[in-house]
């Protein structure tokens, strides 16, 4: 009877942990200054995919707005028409048509 307890305890710690870790996951990176207004800007976007730079950096995806106006912490826009938050020049927009213009 003891070990079903035991069990039972790990199993709902196992899925505790997964459920939280399914909503948010960790940061890898500390937040810097185009992070931050990178996620100020998450509601005017349509797509919330990230990637990690060669540098460990965790960087918003391209991704189009709801607007089409350059979201705030914005770098580049693409060719395809999404927005990059790219830190820095090389690779930027490389699957989405080029740069069109930098935005800082």
């Amino acid at each position: 009877m003891q070990l079903k307890s035991v069990l039972l305890t790990a199993m709902l710690t196992v899925a505790l942990l997964s459920s939280s870790y399914a909503k948010e996951p960790p940061s890898l990176a500390p937040e810097s200054a185009s992070s931050t207004s990178a996620h100020s800007a998450e509601n005017t976007l349509l797509a919330h995919k990230h990637y990690t730079n060669k540098k460990g950096s965790v960087v918003h995806s391209p991704a189009h707005t709801r607007t089409g106006k350059a979201p705030d912490g914005a770098s580049a826009q693409c060719g395809d028409g999404s927005y990059s938050f790219s830190q820095n020049h090389r690779g930027t927009c490389s699957h989405h048509g080029g740069v069109v213009h930098w935005l800082r």
